[in-house]
């Protein structure tokens, strides 16, 4: 039985991402999100509470905060990255990006129809 559908995995990796960042509240993460999913660097974005512990400075520290988590394509990340960097509230904002290696075809093609076309060369 098939759980999801069809699975996209006849390549070892998709052309899709996953690209963290975190900011300091939900208006700065939605604002965020608005502005990546506008100019269609991102198909989706998911914000979710975190509660974060790191150093910084010399210091350990916490605080809360949000993550988003932005659904985008691998040559779109150069641009994902500098928008996110010119409307990110940080001095040093995360932004990590993990590839996807499979996923079900529907919300593959979904994607794909979601995000900016790809550049021909």
């Amino acid at each position: 039985m098939q759980v999801c559908g069809p699975i996209f995995m006849e390549k070892p990796m998709t052309p899709f991402i996953q690209v963290v960042t975190t900011v300091a509240d939900r208006g700065q993460a939605e604002q965020l999100a608005g502005i990546l999913l506008e100019q269609r660097l991102a198909a989706c974005v998911q914000l979710a509470p975190c509660n974060s512990f790191y150093h910084w400075q010399g210091a350990i520290e916490q605080s809360e905060e949000m993550v988003c988590t932005i659904k985008s394509r691998r040559d779109l990340f150069p641009e994902l990255c500098r928008v996110i960097q010119a409307n990110h509230p940080y001095q040093v904002p995360e932004i990590l990006a993990s590839p996807v290696v499979a996923g079900a075809e529907s919300y593959l093609n979904w994607m794909e129809q979601e995000l900016k076309p790809p550049q021909s060369e």
